[in-house]
């Protein structure tokens, strides 16, 4: 099956748990929320949502593997793993704030080779695959030209359970705030990284992310032109949990200043 074909079927089965979710808004009280651990959120909303994409994923590529945030399912492929963040924004969404988002992507062996991302509340959907460009709705999408930090918008990700590096992140956005357009965080880092993907932020920055977070994501701000790396400029970022994602432009520059602190 070509990476177009399945794409396409991936994008309908995202839009598919993205109705269910959206659904689910409408009735949810805060008595279904369950605890994974510090400030990690969870709900049946996001356990169902995971089931109805796995379900659909088996029949696109039956052989495949599965790396996912509610672990509903436990199997891994030699070739094919998809890896799948149903609910990306659940405190979001628990909370009735409207930036949450399906995130899918397709790894074959060790690289990242399709990502489908469904921002829920504004009907978008970002996809990407190996050797294409990349899109919105159907349009496609690239990274901004901004030239440096000054003339950027940033977004990045707060840390909600793991506080051992808060000194240092609170430094680093410290100087961001002074020195670029402005810090903006949204809560859902699929949705991040598909507006720097898009040219709405020029660059995003976040630590201790999990692969099912970041990796559809990353296909769709390569695709579009961009660059991806960790703290340490390698550009591992599944394992290292660290991730910097920008237009290409100023990532040394960006770089530097992060390393200041985190490095």
């Amino acid at each position: 099956m070509q990476p177009e074909q399945i794409a396409k079927q991936v994008i309908e089965l995202s839009k598919q748990a993205g109705d269910f979710i959206r659904q689910e808004r409408k009735t949810f009280n805060a008595d279904k929320i369950e605890y994974k651990g510090l400030n990690d959120l969870v709900s049946y909303v996001d356990k169902t949502a995971e089931g109805i994409i796995v379900a659909g994923l088996e029949k696109i590529l039956p052989k495949a593997g599965f790396i996912t945030e509610e672990k509903t399912i436990n199997k891994i492929a030699d070739r094919y793993n998809w890896i799948i963040d149903p609910l990306d924004g659940t405190t979001n969404f628990i909370h009735g704030l409207p930036v949450f988002s399906v995130s899918i992507a397709l790894k074959e062996y060790d690289e990242l080779v399709l990502g489908v991302v469904y921002e829920i509340n504004q009907d978008e959907c970002f996809y990407a695959w190996k050797d294409a460009p990349a899109y919105l709705n159907g349009t496609e999408i690239k990274v901004s030209k901004a030239p440096s930090i000054a003339d950027s918008l940033i977004a990045t990700g707060f840390p909600y359970y793991d506080f051992t590096k808060q000194p240092q992140y609170i430094e680093l956005f410290t100087y961001l705030m002074k020195n670029c357009h402005g810090l903006r965080r949204l809560g859902s880092a699929a949705v991040d990284l598909c507006y720097t993907a898009a040219g709405r932020f020029d660059a995003f920055y976040e630590y201790n992310l999990n692969a099912w977070d970041v990796a559809a994501g990353i296909v769709i701000v390569k695709q579009a032109g961009g660059h991806i790396v960790n703290f340490s400029g390698g550009n591992e970022v599944l394992d290292t949990r660290e991730l910097l994602a920008t237009n290409g432009k100023f990532t040394d520059e960006l770089l530097k200043v992060i390393q200041q602190y985190f490095v």
